[in-house]
């Protein structure tokens, strides 16, 4: 019995020094680091409304004027010369940006007036053929739907084509007709007028909501009514009324526009980033 007992503490002697040798030798588990999630980066969510303003100079080119004569003889006759001089012009608008690349918006430019010099070719009094000098201006009202392509962004500048479709408000001043036979005057025509314009031009970023817009415009407005009918010498012939063949506005703008929704020109918000993982 006792010899049972010795042996019994021995065991125990030798578990309690062993075990802790047999443990130095185990390898301790290894901590592993998760690899960092992958998080794609979010397309901007580009759109919303804006509104604009402009100001620009713009030289207009005449494209013509018929005229009606009643004699003697009677008949329709052209002006030989017509120049208009250049003007500046101011405008607004409000437009939504679609997405990044295709935007929309409403417009209406007061265009100043623009001094317009002419002549004319006829015959005075006696039958006698003289040379006319003729001056007056025009204002108009541009109201136009436009739609823009924003072909895409480098270093901060976007590059655009549009083009854009409406009317103008058309207002010709008194036409002061000047021969040999003396000085008559001719009551401007005014009226509404179907017109059309391209553009091109660049922005650029100058907060994350405001963009400097620079280009150039082309506009078309349509022809019309330019004066009303004068009594000539003598009050027994007169000419008109006369009728201008359009006019061609060449602009070159500059303004701001103001984005309230998301703008290309804020910066994307940070994508959430989760915390590692570690695992045993």
């Amino acid at each position: 019995m006792f010899k049972t007992a010795r042996m019994a503490l021995l065991a125990a002697l030798f578990a309690g020094i062993a075990g802790p040798l047999f443990a130095a030798d185990l390898p301790e588990p290894q901590i592993e680091e998760a690899p960092p999630p992958v998080v794609e980066a979010q397309p901007v969510d580009v759109g919303g409304w804006y509104i604009r303003g402009d100001l620009d100079y713009h030289w207009s080119r005449f494209g013509g004027a018929d005229y009606i004569t009643y004699g003697p003889p009677p008949g329709s006759n052209s002006f030989d010369s017509g120049k208009l001089k250049g003007a500046f012009s101011a405008g607004a608008g409000v437009g939504y940006q679609v997405n990044q690349y295709f935007r929309t918006d409403l417009t209406a430019d007061w265009l100043s007036k623009s001094n317009f010099n002419g002549s004319t070719i006829g015959t005075c009094g006696g039958g006698v053929a003289c040379i006319s000098t003729d001056t007056s201006s025009y204002s108009a009202l541009l109201l136009l739907a436009n739609a823009y392509v924003d072909i895409g962004t480098w270093h901060g500048v976007t590059p655009y084509v549009g083009a854009g479709i409406g009317g103008a408000w058309m207002k010709w001043d008194t036409l002061h007709n000047s021969d040999d036979d003396g000085d008559f005057f001719h009551r401007g025509g005014k009226g509404w007028r179907f017109a059309y314009a391209l553009m091109a031009g660049a922005s650029y970023c100058l907060t994350d909501h405001v963009k400097l817009d620079v280009g150039y415009r082309y506009s078309h407005i349509n022809g019309g009514r330019m004066f009303e009918y004068a009594a000539g010498a003598g009050g027994t012939t007169g000419a008109g009324p006369g009728f201008d063949r359009g006019i061609n506005v060449h602009e070159v703008r500059g303004g701001l526009r103001y984005q309230f929704g998301q703008s290309d020109c804020a910066p994307p918000p940070e994508p959430y980033q989760p915390e590692p993982i570690y695992t045993k």
